[in-house]
């Protein structure tokens, strides 16, 4: 980001950006909130392996008998911590000499948001990438009967033996337009408690949290993903970290936010994508 001169960077304090920026950041982010979060701050290396063990089945316990080991067929999946973002700008003395405390909230509110937006879109281009990897996990969905494809995918979901909890859907802008005509979508037993809505959330279908996330697409793109949280796993290995350096060369204050993480999708088997 350019520099920011009395003209373009008026009324600015930078002081207090951290908390902010943070808030911001948590307050846009959609996709990371619904899948596997694993926190590996403050640890080293850059891949870290993810067990995915097998759907195995209880075994009866016999009285005065050993337990039935489960046999270990988890398959081990690398997630790299390989993404390294930030979103940085330059105050010069003048500018934050004449600066205002209510002015300050546009910056962090732009830092915050161009992260958690980087977070989600990487994570929508994992899910994007699944149908990819099983082939059946892509629905057709008719622009007239989204009820119907979310049926279908429902149903995949449950032959592939995907656990019922915690399964969500992101939505495009105009998918969520076309949900809105949908009967099911906009009855109230449907929709749910009527509660203001956070972090993208539109409402309730058949038991999930409709999502909306311009991250999936825009313009007249019809697109949905209905998966299931253990998908997809995000680690991350900084979270927002805020930082302030006086640069005397150019009397200014140089300030910077980034983030530093992976992700990958560990259960493609639960991911249906929807696309009309």
């Amino acid at each position: 980001m350019a520099n920011m001169t009395v003209t373009t960077a008026a009324k600015f304090i930078p002081k207090l950006w951290s908390d902010e920026v943070i808030a911001t950041y948590k307050g846009n982010l959609v996709a990371a909130n619904l899948v596997r979060n694993l926190n590996h701050t403050g640890k080293k290396g850059d891949t870290i392996h993810i067990p995915t063990p097998g759907r195995n089945a209880a075994s009866a316990k016999v009285a005065n008998t050993a337990v039935t080991l489960v046999v270990d067929t988890a398959v081990h999946t690398d997630i790299v911590i390989n993404k390294h973002f930030e979103w940085s700008t330059q105050i010069e003395d003048i500018a934050e000499l004449q600066a205002l405390n209510s002015m300050r909230r546009f910056y962090t509110d732009d830092a915050g948001y161009a992260l958690a937006k980087n977070i989600d879109s990487a994570l929508i281009t994992d899910l994007d990438g699944a149908a990819a990897l099983t082939g059946g996990n892509a629905v057709i969905a008719s622009v007239t009967n989204w009820d119907a494809s979310l049926l279908i995918a429902i149903e995949n979901l449950n032959d592939g033996d995907v656990p019922v909890n915690d399964r969500a859907i992101i939505v495009t802008p105009s998918c969520m337009t076309a949900l809105m005509s949908t009967a099911r979508f906009t009855e109230q037993a449907f929709i749910g408690d009527g509660k203001a809505i956070k972090n993208g959330k539109i409402g309730m279908i058949y038991g999930m949290e409709v999502y909306m996330s311009t991250q999936v697409g825009t313009g007249n793109t019809e697109k949905a993903f209905m998966f299931q949280k253990d998908a997809l796993v995000l680690a991350t290995q900084q979270s927002v970290r805020t930082q302030t350096q006086y640069v005397q060369s150019q009397l200014a204050d140089l300030f910077t936010a980034d983030t530093v993480y992976g992700s990958k999708v560990v259960r493609a088997g639960s991911i249906q994508e929807l696309t009309s």
